[in-house]
């Protein structure tokens, strides 16, 4: 045993030594085994930093609309709100800066990214030139548990139109979307399509919440699934280009008129 007293009365040398490399090497042995076994339960144990942490909230809520686009935010202001050092509110903000929701402003703080009407279009011009390709792969490899998972985030999207729980319908909306494309097995695709939805997710609340649009788009979901149940392709691509660009449609309109509303409310301070 390590750090043990030993009793070698009468043992060769030549023993002795052998006996205490032997158990010099079990000891090292021993500790290797014990760290690897420290190293894998780090492993095991997923925790969220501090900076992804505050992060993940700031993103959420500028998903929700609770930190509206244009919104200047400033870095102690955070910090004083969450109960932190401006440290990791400034590592929280670079992150999301680099996922294209706030833009930084020197080290004072952020901007919340205000996309302009074109920019709009043009991301959800974007997902419909990615996702009709992704979907039309896919179509093809679909198995029975593609379709179970397809079939299963589906219902529990309509339970959340139910329970009119706002905060979920975005992830739930891509969530789906990505499950109706899994079989098409395009990761780089999906990594470019995940980047796209974090522009797109608090449009597709609006669109979903404001202009009641629970309905049109539950029928919609389910309309793509038969069809690429059935092998449909073609039927199937083009419901999900007419799908996106009714999608985005709407949602210009909306946000012309907000925006016009806007407008005349800081005109009349």
């Amino acid at each position: 045993m390590c750090g043990a007293v030993y009793s070698f009365v009468g043992w060769p040398v030549r023993d002795i030594q052998l006996e205490i490399q032997l158990e010099e090497d079990n000891c090292i042995q021993n500790a290797k085994q014990n760290e690897n076994l420290k190293v894998a339960s780090k492993r095991a144990i997923v925790r969220q930093s501090l900076p992804d942490a505050i992060a993940s909230d700031i993103r959420e809520r500028i998903l929700n609309g609770e930190l509206a686009e244009g919104l200047t935010i400033r870095q102690e202001a955070l910090a004083e709100e969450y109960g932190v050092s401006r440290m990791p509110v400034r590592e929280a903000l670079k992150r999301l800066d680099a996922e294209g929701l706030v833009q930084l402003t020197n080290n004072l703080g952020a901007t919340v990214t205000k996309h302009s009407l074109d920019e709009i279009g043009e991301i959800f011009d974007l997902r419909i030139l990615i996702e009709v390709d992704l979907f039309r792969r896919a179509i093809a490899a679909m198995t029975p548990a593609h379709l179970k998972r397809c079939e299963e985030i589906l219902e529990t999207m309509e339970t959340s139109y139910d329970a009119d729980d706002v905060g979920k319908w975005g992830s739930l909306n891509f969530e789906y979307h990505s499950a109706l494309y899994a079989a098409a097995n395009r990761g780089l695709t999906n990594d470019v399509l995940h980047r796209i939805n974090l522009q797109s997710d608090r449009y597709v609340r609006m669109h979903l919440s404001v202009m009641e649009q629970r309905d049109p788009a539950t029928r919609e979901h389910r309309e793509l699934l038969e069809l690429a149940r059935a092998g449909k392709t073609e039927e199937a691509c083009a419901q999900l280009t007419q799908h996106i660009a009714q999608t985005k449609t709407n949602l210009l309109k909306l946000m012309v008129d907000k925006r016009a509303d806007e407008d005349c409310e800081s005109l009349s301070r």
